[in-house]
């Protein structure tokens, strides 16, 4: 498996999001195969990069050491790393090399074990789904997942599991068709809510998620750009309204409500309004830039917001 195979979106416009240059300190929270981390070496900047994948290191080997440090560790644990930096950039979700890994049981077209993990410690997939009580699978369906058959979907695997356990990827995904009455002409697997609901389930990546922006806010230099790529509505609703609040972007008011007064000065400023999304060209090319968007801003002069501001 090759860089070259896993070339990351929207990398243009991350860059302009960025402006890297020589010798600013960037940080790539998530490495992945390190596409952003070579087209932000290649202008001169140094990189720290964070990976909890422990395979992902294989994609460090050939990266100039003295510019370059690849940290295993969740990257809303960045201030443990790093004191300041002059940008960060987050790619969120699970990356199309783990999702192309059978062994990594993200993929419900590939058999494997039903794994999900994006690291290698902590409960998998098939824990939550043979363990939890069905309450809280259709919890995790519906909230996670938006999946609106969440408690039917979570009593027929409960009822199967006391057949016989789940261990792999394939006999979750049938199973989900199952219990909806097949695909019925559907565009989408009827099992690829239920995956993502999992995934993030066992990987707690909206907790991530909000402490990674925090920890962002923390380190960056005032002018610090951060740039921020989902590809699910659940992460990109928490992106936005975290750029909407630091901004200041309170609602304007009316007669009938009067205005919200922000109670702290905005700690960064959009680079754009709205999102940025892949071109014709890029999603001709992968088909999984389709849904990504981009938002970035820059780092105001302005203390970071305390947690739960």
């Amino acid at each position: 498996m090759t860089e070259a195979a896993h070339k990351p979106v929207l990398l243009a416009e991350v860059m302009a999001a960025l402006s890297p240059r020589k010798d600013e300190l960037m940080v790539d929270g998530t490495f992945g195969a390190g596409g952003y981390t070579r087209a932000i070496l290649a202008t001169g900047a140094r990189i720290i990069a964070f990976d909890r994948d422990p395979s992902a290191a294989r994609f460090a080997d050939e990266l100039p050491r003295d510019r370059f440090n690849l940290i295993g560790d969740r990257f809303s644990n960045m201030e443990q790393h790093v004191t300041s930096a002059d940008g960060v950039t987050l790619d969120i979700g699970v990356s199309s090399m783990q999702i192309d890994e059978a062994e990594r049981g993200f993929s419900f077209m590939r058999d494997g074990p039903l794994d999900m993990r994006m690291g290698d410690s902590g409960s998998t997939a098939a824990d939550l789904v043979n363990e939890m009580e069905p309450a809280e699978l259709s919890r995790i369906f519906w909230i996670y997942g938006e999946e609106k058959a969440s408690r039917r979907i979570a009593s027929f695997l409960v009822r199967r599991r006391a057949e016989a356990p789940f261990e792999r990827t394939l006999d979750l995904a049938e199973t989900v068709e199952r219990a909806v009455g097949g695909r019925k002409g559907a565009k989408v697997h009827p099992a690829t809510r239920v995956f993502q609901a999992l995934r993030i389930a066992v990987n707690e990546e909206l907790a991530e998620l909000e402490a990674g922006l925090a920890a962002s806010e923390r380190i960056l230099n005032e002018g610090g750009r951060l740039a921020v790529v989902t590809f699910h509505s659940l992460e990109d609703r928490i992106v936005k309204a975290f750029f909407t609040e630091r901004a200041g972007r309170t609602p304007g008011g009316s007669r009938h409500m009067p205005q919200v007064i922000a109670a702290r000065a905005p700690s960064f400023r959009l680079l754009f309004n709205g999102h940025r999304g892949p071109g014709d060209d890029e999603v001709a090319a992968n088909p999984r830039a389709r849904s990504a968007k981009l938002r970035a801003g820059v780092r105001t002069a302005a203390p970071a917001w305390e947690a739960g501001a």
